[in-house]
């Protein structure tokens, strides 16, 4: 059974970034996180790790995709807002960045901007 359909819109797939290719105005999303561990938090052999030497994990963030602001950039940190008005600093050495399209990021941002200030009246 063949399924047939018209999508008469792109797929549009996100651009992870260089920290150098930041600009404020642009719509960011967090792709994941790295989180750090003193090596010995880590349940190996102590021959294989070194001490002094983090081990580090690549971590999916709960809130993947969701659009955020570039309002200004002093690198490694820039400075972001949020759909509900929140404001934020990521640090670009933790955390890795992807460019949203404007197809994606400006009706996400609407319907979470709005569903904001609903929760809050």
């Amino acid at each position: 059974m063949k399924s047939e359909g018209t999508n008469s819109s792109e797929t549009i797939l996100s651009r992870s970034l260089a920290a150098e290719d930041l600009a404020c105005g642009d719509f960011v999303a967090i792709l994941h996180e790295i989180v750090e561990w003193p090596s010995f938090f880590w349940h190996c052999d102590g021959q294989l790790l070194p001490p002094d030497e983090p081990v580090r994990l690549q971590c999916r963030v709960a809130d993947g995709g969701t659009p955020l602001k570039v309002k200004a950039i002093s690198l490694p940190f820039v400075f972001v807002k949020e759909p509900c008005g929140q404001h934020k600093i990521l640090d670009v050495r933790q955390h890795r960045l992807v460019r949203l399209s404007s197809e994606y990021s400006k009706p996400v941002w609407k319907a979470l901007e709005k569903q904001a200030t609903e929760a809050k009246a």
